[in-house]
């Protein structure tokens, strides 16, 4: 078995591997212009083990756009020049999927409620406590993660099956479709003493232990008989 790929029994419990998996290298994006909530803010994040970057404006952001780390931002809604819906607006226009936590005043609440209807994930009204802010940040980190780590596994499962011969993967994708052994030997002309040395063949090169995780990993790299 080949240690870099996610084991099957990992994958089939989907949501247990990917509960397992860390944060490493998320970045919550502070983007706010006054200096000393920029600071406080991020010294918060930091006391919670998680790493921030500041940014004193929306254009300062998409300035490193192309170099910005995985993660999520946290936007103050009013700041001079570029405000946050506008940037929020921009980053989408620019193909920026990262999640948005906009922070708001009472007077700003409808312009909190408009970024969320343009795709923010949440809003925070100040004031705050420290411990709203961090869930948010938290909740909005392990959404990055679930998505990077569930490429991770569709990425595996795929990589496995490509180590399939062509007479392999089309028995998994007969067995995905719910084929006995006798069927899919008439469709291929073949013995299904064949068919079931192909299926051991390949159950052995998946790491599977049972046809229904093999089939879980089909599922997984959205295999579809040929």
């Amino acid at each position: 078995m080949n240690a870099q790929f996610p084991m099957p029994a990992q994958m089939g419990g989907a949501k247990g591997f990917l509960a397992s998996l860390p944060m490493d290298g998320l970045v919550v994006h502070i983007v706010d212009d006054d200096e000393a909530v920029r600071r406080s803010l991020a010294l918060l994040l930091r006391s919670f083990g998680l790493t921030a970057e500041t940014y004193d404006s929306g254009e300062a952001v998409l300035a490193r756009l192309d170099r910005l780390a995985p993660g999520c931002l946290v936007v103050d809604v009013r700041m001079h020049g570029m405000d946050g819906l506008e940037l929020q607006h921009t980053l989408l226009d620019r193909g920026c999927t990262y999640p948005v936590l906009v922070v708001t005043g009472h007077a700003d609440v409808g312009l909190a409620v408009k970024a969320m209807k343009a795709g923010a994930l949440d809003f925070i009204e100040k004031p705050y406590a420290d411990n709203e802010l961090i869930d948010a940040v938290r909740g909005a980190l392990a959404r990055v993660a679930d998505e990077r780590h569930s490429g991770m596994v569709i990425e595996a499962a795929r990589a496995r099956i490509a180590m399939l011969t062509p007479r392999e993967r089309d028995v998994l994708g007969r067995l995905v479709e719910g084929r006995p052994n006798k069927v899919i030997a008439h469709e291929l002309g073949i013995s299904p003493r064949t068919v079931e040395i192909h299926r051991a063949n390949m159950m052995e090169k998946l790491a599977c232990r049972s046809l229904a995780e093999a089939v879980r990993l089909a599922i997984a790299a959205e295999f579809h008989k040929a």
